[in-house]
Formats: structure tokens, C-alpha cells, sequence
């Protein structure tokens, strides 16, 4: 489990991510520029976060933007969403090999998504999705 400080006067984030992963951001950033995160639904690659170059996945009115992760939109699927929307997504990084489609999978490794249930007062504090 990968504990996360909560800054109580802090914006709560629907989504965040770790700092091994924030480094993998940087540097596949680096190598392609700007960058865009999808949240799959459990298709070809079960539920991982899924990284393309910014405009390579096309998001619709399907799709609802959690926020940002490394300074990358982040989007997940509604459906999807509407059963995690009580959940904050951590993504972290892992050994292994995962999808061929996501960036990082020459690298050896895979974003992977953890998640925590909000608290009360988070679920009360948290931005409406435009």
C-alpha cells in the first residue's frame, strides 16, 4: 500500500501520483513531449493507466478528466468512473512488463493504479468535474 501524506489544506486530488512514477513522467515526457493519461476499463490491459503522446488517444463525451498527473491530463472512462468516483487514484510504478500500446512499456516497467476511498470531508471538499 503506498501511504500518501494529506496535507489537510491542500486541494483534494481525484487523482495523484507517486514520485517514481512523477520521475517516469519526466523522462518519457523528455523523449516525446507532452504526454496524456487514460485509465482503461479492464479491456486488452485489465484496469492500468495508459500513457500516449498528447493526442494519440481521442477522449470524447465519454470520458471525464480527473485532473493532472506530472503536469498530463488524466482522463478515465464515465462508466468507469461513476463506480471510483468516491476513490482517489495513486498511480505508482512497478517492475514488469505492461502494455505494448502505453509508453513506458520499453522501459521495463508498468503504471499501475492504486486507489484509497475519500473520507467524508474529502468526498464534501472535492471540486465539482467540469
Amino acid at each position: 500500500m503506498v501511504e500518501r501524506v494529506v496535507d489537510e489544506h491542500a486541494p483534494v486530488e481525484r487523482v495523484t501520483a507517486t514520485d517514481a512514477a512523477l520521475a517516469l513522467i519526466a523522462k518519457l515526457a523528455a523523449r516525446h513531449g507532452p504526454l496524456m493519461f487514460h485509465q482503461s476499463g479492464g479491456c486488452c490491459d485489465g484496469s492500468a493507466p495508459m500513457c500516449y503522446p498528447a493526442g494519440d488517444f481521442r477522449t470524447g463525451g465519454s470520458d471525464v478528466r480527473l485532473g493532472e498527473i506530472g503536469g498530463m491530463p488524466f482522463f478515465i472512462g464515465a462508466a468507469q468512473f461513476a463506480y471510483w468516483q468516491h476513490t482517489q487514484l495513486i498511480i505508482d510504478v512497478v517492475p514488469g512488463r505492461g502494455s505494448g500500446f502505453s509508453l513506458e512499456a520499453p522501459e521495463g516497467v508498468r503504471f499501475l493504479t492504486r486507489s484509497r476511498v475519500f473520507t467524508d470531508a474529502e468526498c464534501d471538499a472535492l471540486a465539482p468535474l467540469t
